[in-house]
């Protein structure tokens, strides 16, 4: 199944309606309270996050995030020192993140762009970009492959792309088949998009292989350096939205190091990492 006939719009309404993470913090939304516990909470269950952006590599350089949500890396690239811009499609989600960049007072080193991915160069006029930054974005959007062909125009030679995509072969996937599937595999797609996130009913989600991740950022230009394979979520649900982390009992048995490797093959987030010929 393809989604490149769902209205960008619904897409927009969803994540105006829940923006990712925004339930990380039972503090008052827009305090500095309730920012720095939504990074502390992000940051613990994918603690992978910081590693692949390595923010601190990128201190003087131009960021361009896309898909910036309600701002926690956004801001840690500015903390870093670098000077970003963050592209949201979700007007909620860029209000908050605005507001978190004043909280910090790091507002003059980020500019917010509304904007559509697939039709960025209606926002954002072509310019270069020492770092094009994405982490669980474009697959959601109706036609990834349009939102690729975007960045091309905000790359020089050198330019890296980082960008993390949603893991076909994944112990996720797999789950979301057992609890919900019911055998409906003419329904695989639709299935996972609707249950691939906390708020139910998104409209857009595609997973790729390996194979099919390089191959995205192969055809606009970029050599794929780095894939990795991260994330398995371990906590029973029921906790984590209570703020506890009680694993589900499989994982609280499993060897660490039998985990770490789960995760590597079977992990949610392929982690790619590429640079512009």
């Amino acid at each position: 199944m393809s989604f490149n006939r769902v209205p960008i719009e619904l897409v927009k309404e969803y994540w105006n309606r829940r923006p990712c993470n925004i339930r990380h913090s039972s503090a008052e939304v827009g305090t500095k309270e309730y920012f720095d516990q939504v990074e502390k909470r992000k940051y613990f269950v994918e603690p992978h996050i910081p590693r692949f952006a390595d923010f601190e590599k990128w201190k003087g350089k131009r960021v361009l995030e896309i898909g910036c949500g309600i701002g926690t890396d956004t801001i840690n690239f500015a903390r870093a020192g670098a000077k970003v811009t963050a592209v949201e499609i979700s007007d909620v989600s860029l209000d908050i993140a605005r507001k978190r960049a004043s909280v910090y007072g790091l507002q003059d080193r980020i500019d917010f762009i509304l904007a559509d991915a697939e039709k960025l160069n209606q926002k954002l006029p072509p310019q270069p970009f020492d770092l094009i930054y994405s982490f669980g974005v474009l697959h959601h959007t109706p036609n990834p492959e349009e939102a690729f062909k975007q960045l091309r125009a905000y790359a020089h030679s050198g330019t890296v792309a980082k960008i993390m995509l949603y893991h076909k072969l994944s112990w996720k996937v797999l789950w979301i088949l057992l609890k919900y599937g019911k055998c409906r595999f003419w329904k695989i797609n639709e299935i996972i998009a609707r249950n691939s996130e906390a708020q139910t009913g998104c409209p857009v989600t595609y997973t790729y292989t390996k194979k099919e991740a390089i191959k995205l950022l192969e055809n606009i230009g970029f050599k794929v350096v780095e894939v990795k394979v991260e994330h398995i979520f371990p906590y029973r649900i029921k906790d984590y939205i209570n703020y506890r982390y009680v694993k589900v009992w499989y994982f609280r048995i499993m060897p660490e190091s039998v985990f770490h490797w789960l995760e590597s093959k079977f992990g949610w987030h392929l982690c790619i990492t590429g640079v512009f010929l």
